[in-house]
């Protein structure tokens, strides 16, 4: 393939992938955009195998690369439940930081074409700031990897004076890129270059691990930009334009992402790398006067699988609020058919859906798409807030945090001024939950204690097939 063809191969792919972020953008388009990018990824590695850049002999091992790699994805893919999802992500993440560091030393002991002057120094910096980026990215996702399946807890690690050693980190790394700049040769620079790649692992590590459980989905969206990032940085040190091109589209959007997020959450992105919100405890976060643990107020009234049947089947318009107890649970499938029954006898049905709900972005989106939910009935927050009053019975599975009326009514909450989803104002309300532990915030409810809602205490699968029975029967 000539290098003209292969430029205009890259040139469609990059469209094809602009393309693909537009229909990810909407559920309805999300298939299409799904395909658009999978043709723009193929377009790019055929041409870039059979490109003026790779020699005839090189091709057997990247077809090689290829089969193992496509085979480990296409494993993954029929192995990794819904729920494991946000971590199955974290983990790519992680890969592609590993990536980023790898091509960066291989560019740099490569002495098959010479940088002088000024070229040579941006090449470096190329090299520096692409190894160091990969390397926050590796680490700092395998420790999100770890705290999304439950192998690490949920709460923050802070450390004594935490900033300040982020800051001595920080002139570590300026200092030994400029010894790294000024090395001579490939062995004086290798010295600089490893300690500045442990001290960004270590950052990693310390990054992650400061920040609370409440914070993983703005987390994953934060890594998911990084990775992007770490892509751009090997595009310039492999001189290639679409992989420039793609990083800079992955890292901007998942930036974008990442503040929507952070506004979903009442929170800075400052903050959330400054750790320390989310304890991931199972305990109310609140205390009494002498620093014990205070007793909730009011009692929770527990309902059955028949009441809750009944009270759906007496409605005319039902909100449902998906959290990750429904996702734990695998009961999407299950919810659908209550949502079939209850509009089958005329009952109004939506979904409400808080920009935080489960461990990623999008993550309840993708359950109910995979239930086939009607597109047309899922609502964002900021569409349904408002209709919570009119409706007859708020129905929340397995969230807790999104629902919490304390981020509105107490000012020394943790989460106060977090937006949330106002159930408590529907006419009754019905929270799904296993036991009273508390949100991955560490927050008591008191949504609980309100004379309007009733707790359906059990595990949410068992619990909705005993109210879709009830339905039907």
């Amino acid at each position: 393939m000539s290098q003209s063809l292969a430029t205009v191969a890259y040139l469609g792919a990059a469209i094809l992938f602009i393309l693909s972020l537009g229909g990810l953008s909407n559920p309805e388009t999300s298939r299409r955009g799904n395909l658009f990018g999978m043709v723009g990824m193929a377009l790019a590695v055929l041409a870039t195998v059979f490109g003026p850049r790779v020699s005839t002999g090189g091709i057997a091992w990247i077809v090689a690369a290829l089969v193992i790699g496509g085979g480990v994805g296409l494993f993954a893919a029929r192995i990794v439940k819904m729920t494991q999802m946000p971590e199955l992500v974290a983990l790519m993440h992680s890969l592609v930081g590993l990536a980023a560091c790898l091509v960066g030393f291989a560019s740099y002991v490569d002495t098959s074409v010479q940088f002088q002057g000024a070229e040579k120094v941006i090449h470096e910096v190329e090299i520096y700031v692409g190894i160091l980026i990969g390397a926050v990215t590796f680490s700092g996702s395998l420790i999100a990897f770890g705290k999304l399946n439950g192998k690490i807890g949920g709460k923050p690690l802070l450390l004594p004076a935490r900033h300040w050693l982020n800051l001595v980190a920080l002139l570590v790394v300026i200092w030994f890129g400029r010894e790294f700049i000024r090395a001579e040769t490939v062995a004086d620079g290798m010295l600089p270059l490893t300690v500045m790649t442990v001290v960004a692992l270590l950052f990693g590590i310390h990054m992650v691990m400061a920040i609370g459980g409440a914070d993983m989905p703005v987390v994953v969206s934060m890594l998911n930009s990084y990775s992007g990032w770490a892509a751009a940085a090997t595009g310039f040190m492999l001189s290639n334009d679409l992989l420039i091109v793609t990083g800079a589209l992955v890292g901007s959007s998942g930036a974008i992402l990442s503040y929507i997020m952070c506004n979903a959450m009442n929170r800075n992105f400052i903050s959330v790398i400054a750790g320390g919100f989310g304890s991931g405890g199972g305990a109310p976060a609140k205390k009494g006067e002498n620093g014990e643990q205070a007793e909730p107020q009011g009692e929770v009234a527990p309902v059955t699988a028949a009441d809750t049947a009944e009270m759906l089947r007496e409605a005319k318009s039902v909100i449902i609020v998906p959290g990750y107890g429904m996702a734990v649970a695998q009961a999407q499938h299950t919810v659908n058919e209550i949502v079939k029954t209850l509009r089958d006898r005329g009952v109004d049905v939506r979904f409400a859906i808080h920009p935080v709900a489960g461990r990623m972005p999008g993550h309840m989106n993708v359950l109910l798409a995979e239930a086939k939910v009607p597109y047309d009935i899922v609502m964002e927050m900021d569409e349904i807030n408002e209709d919570f009053p009119e409706a007859d019975v708020a129905m929340v599975i397995g969230a807790n945090d999104i629902v919490n009326p304390a981020a509105q009514d107490d000012p020394s909450s943790p989460i106060a001024g977090m937006p949330v989803l106002e159930v408590w104002k529907a006419k009754h309300s019905i929270v799904m939950k296993r036991s009273m532990a508390s949100g991955y915030a560490g927050v008591d409810n008191p949504l609980f204690y309100k004379e309007n809602n009733r707790m359906l205490f059990g595990d949410a699968k068992k619990m909705l097939d005993e109210v879709l029975s009830a339905l039907k029967g």
